[in-house]
């Protein structure tokens, strides 16, 4: 059987992955971290707890790219990366939703 390809992700080092997967962690915790997305405190708050964890996962990656002397981050190729592997998917759930809140504040 053969399988269509999707974009393929690009050369990376092994801590720009890292990097990279760090980052989507980051994004999908924040994403159901968000108080115009969830409507449970638990939910969010066990995503609060987890996304400490991804942070600290990043910084760690990030890190290691700095200590094996990779200084720069190279937009284009992260881009890339970042959208070949459907990072784009989070961000429609960082922002507030689409839903108008009344006036007041709350609905």
């Amino acid at each position: 059987m053969m399988f269509s390809e999707g974009p393929r992700v690009p050369a990376l080092t092994e801590a720009e992955g890292q990097v990279v997967d760090a980052y989507l962690a980051v994004l999908k915790r924040l994403s159901s971290v968000n108080p115009t997305q969830t409507t449970g405190t638990y939910t969010a708050l066990r995503a609060a707890q987890a996304l400490v964890s991804e942070t600290r996962a990043l910084r760690d990656a990030l890190s290691l790219m700095f200590e094996r002397h990779e200084k720069e981050i190279h937009v284009r190729t992260m881009t890339k990366a970042l959208q070949s592997l459907d990072g784009d998917r989070f961000l429609p759930r960082l922002g507030p939703s689409g839903e108008e809140v009344p006036p007041g504040g709350s609905s």
